[in-house]
């Protein structure tokens, strides 16, 4: 058995290497569009701020075109600037040889699936464009000419409508095929869930899934939710939330392994009573209508609509908008020191002369107030109102980074030298991209007790601490520095906890741009919301000794210990010459003590 784990450990770091090195000879410097001729070709991509690039994938003019030939173009990983718009930054696919083409989608950081395009000819064009903020996006895209003359393979996808049921990549549990695009969609009977068990997943391993994947959907088709993109080796388990599941499996043109092996039963979902509710988080808005509310009021999901009706239900049983707070025509108010978020669910009868179902109008609202959130729903029935609420927060985190670029965030906890220049950094988790975040108080402690001593590196946007400089207000970061201290008769750590405040970048005489003003100016307190984030313990190098003397978790700095393993060596290499030196003696003292008793022989003399 041990032999075998080895041996798996041994395939999983040789596959970990063949894709380091397949993602190494495709990394090149990235141009800005281009026309790709290739019979296929994986591109990673890297842009800045302001692009606008076209790439023209279709057949070399000396390249014989097969009959009826067509392009698949995939994009398995991409990150967007996250407080970009749909509108300014997008990637936008076109079936044909321009832009001027029918244009077959738009991904954007919104997108709820892997995106993947079929062209109806050969050729097929994409252009992706940015905005004016500083920020590196990274895609990786790869595509692949489909030949009608293709053999075709054996089972890829289908349709599983059992309530148990199996089924397998292809040529399982052999190498699955290159170039392979899979799809099974699992539908059981209504009012019921799926669990979908995978016993066996071996695909090309990659900490982003760029090259071999599965993806895994929460409805009918591949633009439902996605719960999940895997890849490796390893075993995995997932549930619906209605009765309709689609998995996807797609490879490329190497390192292909055995694939996967799944199952999946179905059981009952208990029918729930009429009912509807909404959910806020820092960045989104959910809102959940079952469907036998839906059903009393005679309507379905394709009737319902937000204020984008190009915004459609992410699930369907129970139905299900989820969407992020800056998108689907949701208006933005604020107002003493919150901000509302409003969009509306409407549902209108058919018919053009009569009926006998109410119009529907469901306003949803998200109110963020200081510390919390606050979802309010009302709905408007003809006569009939209804009211929900609920609590939440907005999502703020801090970290220390190495520089001042903040590129690099450091690892907790943090080992400092006494007086060394820190970098801070407060992000603020949000889609709306019209909010600033602005450091207003920090005080470090030893500890987070309430009880121990604190001292201020600024208060009030002012700094207290001689070390401490704050740099521009940079949309959803507020960032400073100060110089590593430690507090007299105490361990020596240091937690920090930072006070910031939330504005609206368009609202006039925004706090978060005033920089220092004491409290007392309560004329300058227009901001939006505020909230806490602390980060720590903040550990000096010098002083590591004292402290696991003191402490019995011995905590070991990592520069430090980098020679623990040659020391390590030499003292097993003594210990082992020891024990063989004692050895050596007992084998030694045993002989003496137990061999045969010793004879003198004399010569005889002659007689």
């Amino acid at each position: 058995m041990e032999a075998f784990r080895q041996c798996i450990f041994l395939a999983l770091l040789f596959g970990s290497t063949l894709a380091e090195n397949k993602l190494t000879e495709i990394q090149a410097k990235s141009a800005c569009g281009g026309i790709l001729n290739n019979n296929y070709k994986a591109l990673p991509l890297t842009l800045k701020a302001n692009e606008n690039c076209i790439w023209q994938i279709q057949r070399d003019v000396n390249t014989t075109v097969h009959v009826n030939e067509t392009i698949r173009l995939i994009f398995s990983s991409y990150e967007f600037n996250p407080s970009s718009t749909c509108d300014r930054e997008n990637i936008e696919v076109y079936d044909g040889p321009s832009t001027d083409a029918p244009l077959l989608g738009q991904v954007c950081k919104t997108h709820i699936s892997v995106p993947i395009f079929h062209s109806s000819s050969g050729s097929l064009t994409f252009h992706i464009s940015t905005d004016s903020t500083e920020f590196i996006r990274t895609i990786f895209a790869f595509y692949y000419f489909i030949s009608p003359d293709s053999p075709e393979i054996e089972n890829c996808g289908g349709l599983l409508t059992g309530p148990v049921g199996s089924f397998v990549s292809p040529n399982y549990p052999k190498p699955h095929p290159e170039f392979a695009y899979c799809v099974w969609h699992i539908q059981t009977e209504e009012n019921s869930k799926i669990n979908l068990t995978f016993n066996d997943i071996f695909l090309e391993l990659d900490d982003k899934c760029r090259f071999d994947f599965l993806a895994i959907y929460d409805g009918a088709t591949t633009d439902s939710g996605l719960i999940e993109q895997v890849c490796g080796r390893k075993s995995a388990a997932f549930q619906s939330s209605s009765n309709a599941m689609t998995v996807a499996l797609s490879t490329d043109y190497a390192n292909s392994y055995k694939g996967f092996s799944a199952h999946y039963t179905s059981e009952p979902i208990p029918t729930p009573e009429p009912n509807k509710s909404i959910s806020c988080s820092s960045d989104m808005m959910t809102v959940i209508l079952s469907k036998s509310y839906l059903d009393a009021l005679g309507y379905d999901e394709n009737d319902l609509t937000l204020n984008d009706p190009s915004c459609r239900p992410v699930a369907l049983n129970p139905v299900t908008f989820s969407f992020p707070l800056n998108s689907c025509g949701t208006v933005k108010t604020g107002e003493n020191h919150t901000i509302t978020y409003t969009n509306s669910i409407t549902a209108s009868p058919n018919g053009n002369v009569i009926t006998r179902h109410k119009q529907v109008d469901l306003i949803v609202r998200c109110i963020m107030e200081n510390n919390s959130t606050v979802e309010v729903m009302y709905e408007t029935k003809n006569v009939e109102n209804d009211d929900e609420s609920a609590l939440g927060r907005f999502n703020l985190s801090m970290a220390f980074y190495d520089s001042d670029s903040f590129s690099q965030m450091l690892d907790s906890p943090y080992f400092v030298d006494l007086n060394q220049t820190l970098y801070a950094q407060v992000s603020l988790h949000s889609s709306d991209g019209n909010l600033l975040v602005f450091v207003d108080t920090c005080a470090a402690s030893p500890n987070l007790d309430s009880t121990s001593p604190k001292y201020e590196l600024v208060k009030s946007g002012c700094a207290e601490d001689d070390t401490y400089v704050a740099y521009p207000v940079l949309e959803h970061y507020g960032r400073f520095r100060f110089n590593s201290f430690r507090f007299l008769r105490y361990q020596p750590s240091v937690y920090l906890r930072c006070k910031v405040l939330i504005c609206d970048s368009k609202a006039p005489d925004s706090r978060c741009t005033k920089g220092c003003h004491p409290r007392h100016k309560r004329e300058l307190s227009s901001y939006t919301w505020k909230g806490e984030a602390a980060v720590g313990p903040i550990l000096l190098k010098r002083d590591l000794s004292s402290m696991d003397r003191s402490d019995s978790s011995m905590q070991v700095h990592p520069e430090e210990s980098q020679n623990t393993p040659s020391k390590s060596l030499y003292t097993l290499t003594f210990v082992v010459l020891a024990a063989n030196a004692v050895l050596l003696a007992g084998l030694a003292v045993k002989h003496l003590f137990t061999r045969e008793p010793e004879y003198r022989y004399q010569k005889l003399q002659s007689p």
